[in-house]
């Protein structure tokens, strides 16, 4: 459950500032917000370039392990060494999810 942001701090500062804010909150893909809230309250922030792309390449082959399950499953084909495929996408999947304890 999300929670409803509602109060409001307003801040002077130089456009010098402003702009540095704004700069690093996009450089660490957060919202100035976000940002602000993350670093005034003494919380650590973790930017780990190209994840997306393992993430998107990790889903995709996991659809390909599922469709080839599926058919094989269905007799229509035969999957060949396919508990070895199945321990390499467990394998990878663990690497990104100790990735992900340690950033936390």
């Amino acid at each position: 459950m999300q929670r409803k942001k509602t109060a409001i701090i307003t801040a002077r500062m130089t456009p010098e500032d402003k702009q540095k804010i704004e700069n690093r909150a996009a450089n660490a893909g957060m919202t100035v917000t976000d940002y602000l809230t993350t670093c005034a309250l003494g919380k650590k922030i973790v930017r780990v370039d190209g994840l997306d792309k393992i993430l998107a390449e990790l889903k995709a082959q996991g659809r390909n392990l599922n469709q080839l399950t599926v058919l094989a499953n269905m007799e229509r084909l035969t999957v060949v060494r396919g508990d070895d495929l199945a321990d390499g996408y467990a394998a990878l999947c663990e690497q990104v999810s100790r990735l992900a304890r340690e950033v936390r």
